[in-house]
Formats: C-alpha cells, structure tokens, sequence
C-alpha cells in the first residue's frame, strides 16, 4: 500500500468510525462570515480535505454554482451528496489534493493543513501547491489551528503564526492574519483567520 492509499484508508477509517471531533455540524463561523461579503457568484472555489462540506452546502445554498469539493476519502463525499442532492456530481472529487491539476479564484482552508503530518516538507508542498491551483490574484482563505507542535503531538496538527507565515509567504501577500473574533467557543483563542492573495 503506497502512501495515497495509505491516508485513504486512514481517513476512510477515521469517517466509518465517527471518529471526526474536528467536524462541527455547520460552516465554520469565520468562512461563513467572509462568504457573506461575496458578492460575485461566478468565483470558481475549492474546499480541499472537505470532510462533510458544510462550507460548500452553504456556499451552493447561497447561489455559488462553480463549487467543488476535494477530499481523500469517498465516504464524506457520499455523504455530502446524500444531503446536497442537487449538488453537481462533477464538482465532487475523490482523490489526493497533490495530485490536482486545476486552476481556482478562491480555496478555502478549514483544518485541512493541520490534518498533514507536520514535516517541513508535507508544509512547504501544500504551500506550493495551493500556489499552483489559484489563478493569478486567487485567495487563499481560511482557519489555521494556533497552537505550538509538541513532539507527541497528534492530529489536529497545529502551529505558531510566525511558523506559517515561513511557508505561505514566499508565495502569498498576506492581507489578513489574526486571531479569530467569531471562533466557536471550544476554538476561541486557539486559531488564526487568513486572507492570502497568490503572488504572480
């Protein structure tokens, strides 16, 4: 079983189980919040490491049609299309984020860094490669868990604001990264809210 493979079944493992603490039941309060300023329902979007998608029901719900969804494991996607049944099946993806070849206006982060081992090289490859799906002034937007590694540390992997700040700026300008106002309580104080627009 090769490392793909491997995190499939993790993750596929992880849904089967219930074992998703990370999953809220509803959009994240910072992500809503920002996707009520949007106003052009044309933006392509991608939510990676999706989960159950609650962020794109919304997004759908609200009347932004060229969402797609990306996640490891199939059993969240299932799921989604379970609930969202109107959804473009099209814009369900199953498959592994390094492995996408597209371009994209907007990503969406929502504990979808924090899920890779933290090693300094799984880090700067989803910098890269979140540089890479954007279209030139593309965003990247999100919740970044704030809390230092330890060496037993266990998933929701997380980090210190200077320590992101190492892989996303060689190749974002950063227009918003600040602790969260709108968090919810359990996460007030733990996670950082960030607007990132691609560099050329």
């Amino acid at each position: 079983m090769n490392e793909v493979e491997n995190q499939e079944a993790y993750w596929t493992n992880r849904y089967r189980e219930n074992l998703t603490g990370w999953d809220i039941g509803n959009p994240s309060f910072p992500l809503q919040s920002y996707i009520d300023q949007l106003t052009d329902k044309d933006l392509k979007i991608l939510i990676p490491g999706a989960g159950n998608a609650y962020e794109a029901e919304y997004l759908f719900h609200q009347g932004f049609t060229n969402v797609f969804v990306l996640d490891i494991s199939n059993v969240p996607l299932q799921q989604f299309k379970e609930r969202v049944t109107d959804f473009p099946e099209s814009h369900l993806i199953h498959g592994d984020f390094f492995d996408l070849n597209d371009t994209y206006d907007l990503i969406f982060e929502q504990t979808f860094f924090c899920s890779f081992e933290p090693t300094p090289k799984n880090r700067s490859a989803y910098s890269n490669q979140m540089h890479k799906l954007l279209n030139p002034e593309g965003k990247l937007v999100g919740v970044w868990f704030k809390h230092p590694l330890a060496k037993d540390s266990k998933r929701p992997f997380g980090g210190t604001k200077d320590e992101y700040l190492s892989y996303l700026t060689p190749h974002f300008e950063i227009h918003v990264f600040e602790d969260c106002y709108n968090s919810i309580p359990p996460r007030m104080s733990n996670e950082l809210f960030g607007i990132f627009r691609r560099n050329s």
